[in-house]
């Protein structure tokens, strides 16, 4: 079963890893963050391992991206898509054997202040 989990985050400061810039994940104590941080590698080290982890990309400030539209013609706009307090922030692409696992792999990819969605690939 292939999943995408979206990491949407405050674009205030941008930057990666988000953790690093994200003033929730900031002001926790010194021995959270690190746990958190090192939760988090290791479950990257282990989707590796098993298979799991398909891809993932950090994509850019939201700031430079364009919009394409269709209105009666392509119009082109600066963005971010929406004036929004959390914009896409990045992706990785899993595959695993359950719902159940997807869930738990989501559930450690949430950081505070950013919003996890986890979203089932589309078969065709």
């Amino acid at each position: 079963m292939k999943y995408v989990v979206l990491i949407h985050s405050n674009p205030q400061p941008w930057g990666h890893p988000t953790g690093d810039t994200v003033a929730e994940h900031q002001a926790l104590p010194k021995a959270e963050r690190d746990r958190l941080n090192s939760d988090f590698e290791k479950l990257l080290s282990e989707l590796q391992a098993n298979g799991e982890l398909l891809g993932g990309e950090a994509l850019g400030d939201p700031a430079t991206s364009r919009l394409y539209r269709y209105s009666g013609r392509p119009v082109v706009t600066d963005g971010p898509y929406s004036e929004s307090k959390e914009h896409l922030a990045g992706f990785f692409l899993i595959d695993v054997d359950t719902p159940e696992r997807a869930d738990a792999v989501a559930q450690t990819f949430a950081g505070p202040g950013e919003t996890i969605e986890l979203r089932p690939i589309h078969v065709f």
